[in-house]
């Protein structure tokens, strides 16, 4: 009886055991599969194709797996399009390293759009004394080893070994934000309380905005701040030090390649330097203020490697009042079509040097630009383009724009702007602006207006594009 149960109870276990489970559990899974897949595949495409930049970068710092699907752009060692092979202006690349500039420093400084006027101290033969002015609470203090000696006449300055400023306060940058930040580290030297938000509020509207040109800088500090501002191109490393030893923080454009990214364009504020040890002390919004506040140790060599990708760009802060001071301690630098010219000639030396060098082909093309002689400088930019340039430099230097768009060649002004849109640079307010003025001489008012709006929909302070988009109208 026994066995007869066991066996029954067997017989019955495996016809339970065979039986197929319920058609709507088996519906269930199936569908929970499908809709986890759909879900997850939503997600990615939301996340990579929806998502701005900024908004990925958050969900990155979550979820570092997701970096994965982040669009896939040019990468380290990719160049910009090399030039079309349709223009000959009649000029070769030797004659560019042999263009001589002769160009007497004027009376009267120019005045730049959105920079003060600057007038030039007359030149002595006599040798004066410049003493660092004493330091007003609550302003920060300077400190240098000896008083600097300035020749007017030379115009040569005998700096101190080591000069250091006091009284920055650090900021360390948000999201996409280093020129806010190290401008608002720059003003902190004179006491300006606000924020880099403030700074970003005016300088770059949209967050995704990729570039703060220094222009955009300067103008910011001369309408917002009370101090003054000017920017220049072609500085040197003793002019640096002149300004510091003099008390007036600088901030410069550099290129930046920081672990685990691609070159970038990022900007520094100077606080210090020593011969001793033959570093400038910075305050780097991404890497920090140093031990002790007293700034990151970068090599002379290395931050003139890092800036000359910009051309050597700096902008110098100062009081108003100082004016005909900075002046003086500027020389040739004051007038802007100078400092071009000087780093004109730099740049030839460094192609002299190296032929194959594209930064110094990019900088003279610049410096060319500066000086509107566009058919020079579209050839120069030419020859850069001809050897390495990182990918994202059109994302912060607009010079082979205004070059090749004054000339009439407008496919390479469109074929740069195509490539910035495919590489990421779809927030950066300039490259709709010349896509714009080609669209708009070459009669294509829908197109250019378009651009025109796109670019003050990144940026609506950018005055070159309202300006072009009133003229469009009034046309």
């Amino acid at each position: 009886m026994n066995d007869q149960h066991r066996a029954t109870e067997q017989v019955l276990q495996n016809e339970y055991e065979l039986q197929p489970p319920p058609r709507w559990l088996l519906t269930l899974v199936i569908g929970g599969l499908i809709l986890f897949i759909l879900g997850t595949v939503s997600s990615i495409l939301i996340f990579r194709d929806v998502l701005r930049p900024g908004q990925q970068q958050r969900v990155v710092n979550v979820l570092p797996f997701m970096e994965a699907f982040l669009p896939r752009y040019p990468g380290v060692g990719a160049a910009l399009p090399t030039p079309l092979p349709t223009y000959a202006s009649g000029l070769s690349p030797d004659d560019l390293l042999n263009i001589v500039l002769v160009s007497p420093t004027p009376e009267t400084i120019p005045t730049v759009t959105a920079q003060p006027p600057m007038t030039v101290l007359p030149v002595s033969t006599a040798t004066s004394t410049a003493t660092l002015e004493p330091t007003i609470t609550p302003m920060p203090t300077s400190s240098v080893t000896e008083t600097p000696i300035l020749s007017t006449a030379t115009p040569t300055v005998v700096l101190p070994p080591t000069a250091n400023l006091y009284g920055f306060s650090y900021t360390r940058q948000t999201w996409n934000n280093c020129g806010p930040a190290t401008i608002t580290m720059g003003l902190s030297y004179y006491g300006w309380q606000e924020d880099q938000d403030f700074a970003a509020s005016f300088l770059k509207p949209d967050d995704e905005d990729k570039n703060v040109t220094p222009r955009e800088m300067a103008a910011f500090v001369n309408e917002q701040s009370g101090v003054r501002a000017i920017t220049r191109m072609g500085g040197t490393l003793d002019l640096l030090k002149t300004l510091i030893a003099n008390g007036y923080p600088v901030i410069i454009s550099i290129g930046f390649m920081p672990e685990g990214y691609d070159w970038l364009g990022h900007y520094r504020a100077i606080v210090a330097y020593s011969d001793y040890s033959g570093m400038f002390y910075v305050y780097d919004s991404f890497l920090g203020n140093g031990d002790n506040g007293e700034g990151i140790a970068v090599s002379y060599d290395e931050v003139d490697e890092d800036w000359r990708q910009f051309n050597r760009n700096f902008i110098v802060l100062y009081r108003q009042e100082e004016e005909s001071r900075v002046s003086q301690l500027l020389g040739e630098y004051a007038d802007p079509q100078h400092a071009a010219g000087l780093a004109l000639e730099v740049a030839q030396e460094e192609a002299r040097v190296n032929p194959q060098d594209g930064f110094a082909w990019f900088n003279m093309g610049t410096s060319l630009a500066g000086l509107e002689r566009y058919d020079e400088a579209a050839l120069a930019y030419d020859q850069s383009r001809r050897f390495s340039l990182p990918w994202r430099i059109m994302w912060y230097q607009f010079g082979p724009y205004e070059a090749y768009f004054n000339i009439g060649r407008y496919e390479e002004v469109l074929a740069l702007a195509a490539a910035n849109l495919n590489n990421g640079g779809q927030y950066i307010e300039e490259t709709y602006y010349w896509q714009g003025r080609v669209y708009a001489a070459q009669g294509n008012v829908q197109d250019a207006v378009r651009a025109f709006n796109t670019a003050l929909s990144i940026n609506p302070r950018y005055s070159a594009a309202q300006e072009a988009l009133t003229e469009l109208s009034g046309s």
